[in-house]
C-alpha cells in the first residue's frame, strides 16, 4: 500500500506507517484495530487520512463517530453506521433485523447475538465486491446498544476481508469492549513536529511565544492549533507578555473541563488552590484550605485522572498543562481573589510570594503594594527573571495610585523588558501609556527606556546620549547609584558611549560618571579593560581577574555579560566559556533574550580566537535570527562581524563583502565608529586573504593608525597582528615597529598569553635581522599554551617558514610550513592553506590540500609528551621530565592536538584512551 502522508499530517509517519500495515493485510485477513491516544492527539485526523488512504486502495468505507451528549437512543449509532452509504441502506433493508433498526421494517426488537449476526453477514456482503473498512470515531461515546454489537463484529472480522478502525480516548468510560483488539498508542508530537505545525498553521507568530505555546500544548496538537486563537495579535507578537493561565478556546475549554465540571465543589475549590499556588504543594495547599475542606476530597480528581498526588514528595501534578488553566477558566473572579487571599496569608513570610498574591487579589490602587511588587521586580532583575521583573512592574503601575508613578513604572518596565527579555518593540507602546498617565513628566526611567530602543532598533546613538545627559542634569547632585534607575541610566550611556565610539560621548559619561556617588564594579571594568583597554592600568586587569574569578554561581545573566563583555579585549573569555554558553542557551526559553544574545556574541568571538569555528556558525547564526526577529539591529554586528571575518579568511569573499558593505551603510549613517571597526576589520583580513598588502594596511588605518592605539578603539587589541603584517608586507615596516612599541609601552603584553604572543611574533615579523626574528619566531612559539589559537598560530609558522626559506634553511621552513598547512587545511582557511603550500613547493617539498586522515601513529616520545600534558603538566615541567626543550614540547603538542581532534589540554585524556600502553 502506498504510504504517502497526508499533507496535513505533521509529525505522525510512524502513525501512518502502523495504520498502512493494518490497512494492507485488511484484503487479506480482515481484523480490527483500535488507535488509543488522550483527547486532542490527533486520533480523527488519523482516522480521516487512514480513509482517504483505504478509499485510494480501493476500498469502501462506511464511517460514523460518537458524540458525547447525543441523546442514547439504542443503536442510534449503528443506525447511522448503516445510512452511511447508499449501498449499505440497500443491503441493510434486505435483512430483517437490520431493516427493524433502520425503521423501514416493523417487527420485535431482536437481541444484540442477532444483531450482531446480521452486522457481520451485511459485511461479508459489501465485501464481495470491494474489500470495506468501517471507522468508528470516539467510541467511548457510543450508545451502549451500539457499542456492544460492533465490538463483537470486531472479534468476528478476521477472515472477511472486511477491517474495523476504532480510536478510543485514553482514560474514558466506555461501553465499547476492546478486549482482545490490537492497539496502537498515538503519543503527543515531538518537539519539532510541534514547532512545524505551528509554524505552518501560523507564521507571524513570535520564536517566544511559540516556545511557550509548545511547552504549554505539550505535544497536543489541538491545542497547538487553538491556544494560539485565543491570543491578541499583540499577543501573538509578543509585543505583550503572555498570561499567567492561557486563555483556552471554546473547543479547549469543552475538552479539558467537560470531566472538571462534574466534580464535587470540594474536589474542584482543591483543584482551584492547587492551580494558583503553582507548585504543587500539598502542605501549602493544606494550609490555604484550611477550615473549608480537607486533602482527601481531592480523591474524585484522583479517579477522574486530572491529577496526581505524590504522598512521597507531597506534590500535585496536573495531568496536562492546560487542565490547570480550565480550572481557572471555570472559577469565578470573586473565587480566584478569595484563594489569592489566602495564599498571601500562607506566605506572609516570604515577601516576594505575598506580594504577587496580594496583587492578584487586589482590585483598587494601592501605593504600598505597588512599591512592594517594584522590589519584587528589582529582585526579579537581579537574578537575571526579566519576564517576572516586567510582569511585577506592570501590575504595579496598576495598582499606582498617583499617575507619575504609574507613569514612571510603565518606563522602568519597558526598559527591563527591552534590556532583559527582547521587548525592544514594546518600548513605544509602554512609553505612550506612561506618557498618558502623567503627560507632563520626563522621568528618568523613561529617558533610559527610550534610549535603549534608540540605539537598538536605530543605532540612534546622538539622540540617545542627549536624552540621557538631559535627564541626569535634571537629578540632584551626587547620582545615587543605589537607586536602580540611575545605575541603569549610567548603564544606558556607557552602552551608548562604546557603540559611538567617540571621544565626545565619552567625555559626558566620564563627566557624570564623577558625579556619581559610585560608579558600580561592573561599568568600571567596561569603562577600563572595554572601553580604552590599551589605556588600563595593571590594577584594572587584576580587578578584573577578581571579578571573572568570582562569576561562577552568579544568577545574573545581565553581570555575567557585564564582566565577560570587560574581558573580552584581554582574551579572559575561554575561562569563562560554559558559564557564557549556559547565558547563551538561556535564550531559548525566552526568559533573557538579550542577555542570550550578547552571551552568544561574546562566546562567537572567543570561538573565533581559538579555531572553534564551525560551532561558531552555528551559535552565531542562531542569535542573529534572535537579533532579527526581537528587533535588535544594532547587537547584530558584533555576530555579524565574525561571520565576515570567518568568511575572509575562508575565501568566501562574497559573503565577507557584503556583509562588510552592510555594516559600513549602517556605521556611516549613525557615525557608530564601533561598527565602522568591525567592517574595516573584515576588510582588512579580506585582503590579506588575497595578498592584497597595501589595500589591507588601508582599512587596517580605520581601526587606528598603525603605530599608535587610538582612544576608544579596543578593536585595536584584536588586529595587532593584521596590522603589523599588513604595514610590514606594504613597504611600512618602520609603522610596524612602531605598532607593536606602542603596543608594550601600554603594558599590553602584560595582560595575557595571547597578547605576548602576537606581540613577540609580531616584533619578529617586523624585524630586519634574520636571527633577530628567527629568536622573536621560536620565543612566540614556546609560549604555554599556543595550541589554543590555532589559526594565530598557523599564521605565525607560515611567517617563520617564510623568514626561514628564504635564510636558505628549507628544512627547517618545512617543519613549520607544513604544521601550517595541515592547521589551515583543517580551519578551511584555503587561501592561507595555498599560500603556505607555495612556500613549500618553494622549499622543494610536496604538498599536501586535504585533511589526512590516515591511522593516527604516535612516537614514545609524543605518546609521553600527550601523557603529561593530560595529566595537567605544563610544557616546562613536561620538558624538564623529558629533557627536552619547552620549545619541542610545545611544537609537538601543536602537531597532536589536530591529529587527535582535540582543541584543549582537558580533552587529552580521553583522545589518548585509544593508544593506552601497558
Amino acid at each position: 500500500m502506498a504510504s504517502e502522508a497526508q499533507p496535513s499530517l505533521i509529525g505522525r509517519e510512524e502513525d501512518l506507517a502502523r495504520l498502512d500495515a493494518f490497512l494492507a493485510d485488511v484484503p487479506r485477513f480482515g481484523g480490527a484495530l483500535v488507535v488509543l491516544g488522550e483527547a486532542g492527539v490527533g486520533k480523527t485526523a488519523l482516522l480521516a487520512a487512514a480513509a482517504e488512504r483505504a478509499e485510494r486502495a480501493g476500498l469502501a468505507i462506511l464511517s460514523i463517530g460518537g458524540v458525547q451528549y447525543r441523546a442514547q437512543i439504542a443503536y442510534g449509532a449503528l443506525r447511522l453506521l448503516l445510512e452511511s452509504s447508499p449501498e449499505s441502506r440497500e443491503a441493510a433493508a434486505d435483512i430483517p433485523v437490520l431493516a427493524t433498526i433502520l425503521g423501514s421494517a416493523r417487527a420485535e426488537p431482536a437481541g444484540d447475538d442477532a444483531v450482531c449476526a446480521a452486522v457481520v453477514t451485511l459485511v461479508a456482503k459489501l465485501s464481495v465486491d470491494k474489500p470495506m473498512l468501517l471507522t468508528l470515531d470516539d467510541t467511548q461515546w457510543l450508545d451502549r446498544a451500539s457499542a456492544g454489537v460492533l465490538a463483537r463484529v470486531a472479534q468476528e472480522l478476521p477472515g472477511t476481508g472486511a477491517g474495523m478502525l476504532c480510536a478510543a480516548r485514553m482514560g474514558e468510560d466506555s461501553f465499547f469492549d476492546y478486549g482482545g483488539i490490537p492497539f496502537h498508542h498515538v503519543g503527543p508530537l515531538s518537539s519539532a513536529a510541534a514547532e512545524a505545525l505551528l509554524t505552518r498553521s501560523f507564521p507571524m507568530l513570535a520564536s517566544r511565544v511559540r516556545h511557550s505555546l509548545m511547552a504549554a500544548a505539550e505535544g497536543n496538537p489541538l491545542a497547538l492549533l487553538e491556544l494560539p486563537a485565543a491570543l491578541t495579535d499583540s499577543q501573538r507578537s509578543q509585543t505583550w507578555s503572555l498570561p499567567d493561565r492561557l486563555p483556552l478556546t471554546q473547543r479547549l475549554q469543552s475538552m479539558f473541563a467537560s470531566r472538571i465540571e462534574h466534580l464535587p465543589a470540594a474536589a474542584r475549590h482543591l483543584l482551584l488552590v492547587a492551580a494558583l499556588e503553582g507548585t504543587g504543594s500539598l502542605r501549602v495547599i493544606r494550609q490555604a484550605v484550611a477550615g473549608k475542606c480537607h486533602l482527601k476530597h481531592l480523591a474524585p480528581a484522583e479517579r477522574a485522572r486530572l491529577v496526581d498526588v505524590d504522598d512521597g514528595t507531597g506534590r500535585l501534578t496536573f495531568r496536562h498543562p492546560l487542565m490547570r488553566s480550565a480550572v481557572v477558566a471555570l472559577s469565578t473572579s470573586d473565587q480566584r481573589r478569595g484563594v489569592h487571599r489566602a495564599l498571601a496569608e500562607v506566605w506572609r513570610d516570604v515577601p516576594e510570594q505575598r506580594a504577587w498574591h496580594l496583587a492578584q487579589a487586589t482590585v483598587d490602587p494601592d501605593e504600598s503594594l505597588a512599591a512592594l511588587l517594584e522590589e519584587v521586580a528589582d529582585l526579579s532583575s537581579r537574578r537575571g527573571d526579566g519576564p517576572n521583573a516586567v510582569a511585577a512592574l506592570l501590575r504595579s503601575a496598576d495598582l499606582s495610585p498617583a499617575g507619575t508613578e504609574r507613569a514612571r513604572r510603565l518606563a522602568k518596565a519597558a526598559y527591563f523588558g527591552a534590556n532583559l527579555t527582547g521587548f525592544v518593540r514594546d518600548v513605544p507602546r509602554l512609553l505612550d501609556s506612561a506618557k498618558q498617565a502623567s503627560p507632563d513628566d520626563d522621568s528618568l526611567a523613561a529617558a533610559v527606556a527610550t534610549a535603549v530602543y534608540l540605539i537598538n532598533s536605530h543605532g540612534d546613538t546622538d539622540t540617545a546620549c542627549r536624552l540621557l545627559t538631559g535627564a541626569f542634569a535634571h537629578l540632584p547632585e551626587p547620582y545615587d547609584t543605589d537607586d536602580t534607575t540611575t545605575r541603569e541610566a549610567l548603564s544606558a550611556l556607557l552602552m551608548v558611549s562604546v557603540h559611538a565610539g567617540r571621544a565626545q560621548e565619552w567625555a559626558h559619561y566620564d563627566a557624570i560618571a564623577a558625579k556619581c556617588t559610585a560608579v558600580p564594579d561592573g561599568l568600571h571594568l567596561l569603562r577600563t579593560t572595554f572601553a580604552d583597554p590599551a589605556r588600563a592600568r595593571p590594577a584594572d586587569w587584576a580587578r578584573l581577574d577578581a571579578a571573572l574569578a568570582a562569576l561562577p554561581g552568579e544568577p545574573d545573566p545581565a553581570r555575567i555579560v557585564r564582566i565577560a563583555t570587560a574581558g573580552a579585549y584581554a582574551d579572559r573569555l575561554g575561562a569563562i566559556d560554559e558559564q557564557l554558553r549556559s547565558t547563551a542557551r538561556g535564550g531559548s526559553t525566552g526568559a533573557n533574550s538579550f542577555p542570550a544574545i550578547q552571551a552568544s556574541f561574546l562566546w562567537g568571538s572567543h570561538a573565533w580566537s581559538s579555531g572553534q569555528w564551525t560551532e561558531l556558525r552555528e551559535v552565531v547564526g542562531t542569535s542573529l535570527r534572535m537579533c532579527d526577529e526581537l528587533g535588535y539591529r544594532l547587537r547584530s554586528w558584533t555576530g555579524k562581524w565574525v561571520l565576515a571575518c570567518l568568511a575572509a579568511v575562508r575565501g568566501d569573499f562574497a559573503t565577507a563583502r557584503a556583509l562588510a558593505d552592510e555594516m559600513d551603510m549602517w556605521a556611516g549613517q549613525r557615525r557608530s565608529q564601533a561598527v565602522r571597526r568591525y567592517a574595516a576589520h573584515a576588510r582588512t583580513l579580506m585582503a590579506l586573504s588575497q595578498s592584497d598588502f597595501e589595500r589591507a594596511h588601508h582599512h587596517a588605518a580605520v581601526i587606528t593608525p598603525t603605530g599608535e592605539f587610538a582612544p576608544f578603539a579596543g578593536h585595536a587589541l584584536w588586529s595587532i597582528l593584521d596590522q603589523v603584517e599588513a604595514a610590514v608586507r606594504s613597504g611600512h615596516r618602520e609603522q610596524a615597529r612602531e605598532h607593536v612599541a606602542a603596543a608594550r609601552r601600554a603594558g599590553l603584553d602584560a595582560v595575557s598569553q595571547r597578547l605576548r604572543f602576537i606581540l613577540l611574533a609580531s616584533a619578529a615579523l617586523a624585524a630586519e635581522d634574520d636571527q633577530e626574528a628567527e629568536r622573536g619566531f621560536e620565543d612566540a612559539l614556546a609560549i604555554e599554551g599556543t595550541e589554543r589559537w590555532p589559526f594565530d598560530t598557523a599564521r605565525i609558522q607560515l611567517y617563520f617558514g617564510e623568514r626561514l626559506r628564504r635564510g636558505k634553511a628549507p628544512a627547517r621552513a618545512r617543519l613549520y610550513l607544513d604544521n601550517a598547512v595541515e592547521t589551515f587545511t583543517r580551519l578551511e582557511a584555503a587561501p592561507w592553506a595555498e599560500r603556505a603550500n607555495q612556500e613549500l613547493r618553494a622549499c622543494g617539498a610536496v604538498v599536501h590540500t586535504t585533511p589526512r586522515t590516515e591511522g593516527v601513529r604516535l612516537t614514545p616520545q609524543q605518546w609521553e609528551i600527550a601523557r603529561l600534558a593530560a595529566a595537567g603538566l605544563t610544557n616546562k615541567q613536561i620538558a624538564e621530565k623529558l629533557f627536552l626543550s619547552p620549545r619541542t614540547v610545545s611544537s609537538h603538542l601543536y602537531q597532536l592536538f589536530p591529529k587527535l581532534g582535540v582543541s584543549s589540554r582537558a580533552a587529552l585524556r580521553d583522545a589518548l584512551a585509544p593508544f593506552a600502553r601497558d
